[in-house]
């Protein structure tokens, strides 16, 4: 199965949004979540467990469940309202207070809720082979059985020669920062296999 961080996401009575990120558990290297986006205005964000899942390739994630059960998983992102104290309430038409830290009285900031011990990672973030940044990820291919990641598919290269290249997830030492941190150098990942980008792209 092919979970990519940027799919059309269907339920059974339609389509939903998009997948934004995947959530990952480090220690099991299992993919445990996709982050979905509602196509709709505000564009809530979802956590949506594996089990939902039952078909997904590079571009499409199917759902086996209803969109209404989806409005019922946990939100991915918390919304707080944090009050303005620089905000400036107009006294008269003269008043003129310049910038958004005089006009705003509340400032929104969004919390992830990354689930504690996992990973958030996105389409883009950084691969790097122990000699240097290599390429950005792309997919993960995880086992529909066992839910376990069994490679990672890289992007790499400039912009008159890019490729996809898989890497086994035994090659993949650690991830911080939204980096994913390889085992392997970059003459290494050059000699391994490459796979065609996706029509259009």
């Amino acid at each position: 199965m092919d979970i990519s961080p940027k799919a059309e996401v269907v339920c059974m009575d339609g389509a939903y949004g998009h997948s934004e990120a995947v959530i990952l558990n480090p220690d099991i290297e299992q993919v445990t979540h996709v982050v979905v986006a509602k196509q709709d205005f505000p564009h809530t964000k979802y956590l949506v467990p594996m089990e939902l899942i039952i078909e997904s390739t590079p571009d499409r994630i199917r759902l086996g469940c209803r969109k209404s059960d989806v409005e019922k998983l946990k939100l991915f992102t918390e919304t707080e309202m944090i009050p303005n104290r620089f905000y400036m309430y107009e006294v008269g038409p003269s008043l003129y207070w310049p910038g958004e830290a005089f006009t705003t009285p509340f400032f929104v900031m969004e919390h992830k809720q990354v689930p504690k011990g996992e990973l958030e990672i996105n389409r883009g973030s950084h691969v790097a082979a122990t000699d240097g940044l290599i390429g950005r990820v792309d997919e993960f291919l995880v086992d529909q059985t066992s839910e376990q990641i069994t490679h990672l598919i890289m992007r790499e290269g400039h912009l008159w020669g890019k490729k996809d290249v898989v890497i086994p997830v035994e090659q993949i030492d650690h991830i911080v920062d939204n980096t994913v941190y390889l085992k392997l150098d970059k003459k290494s990942i050059e000699r391994l296999p490459a796979i065609s980008l996706h029509a259009g792209e």
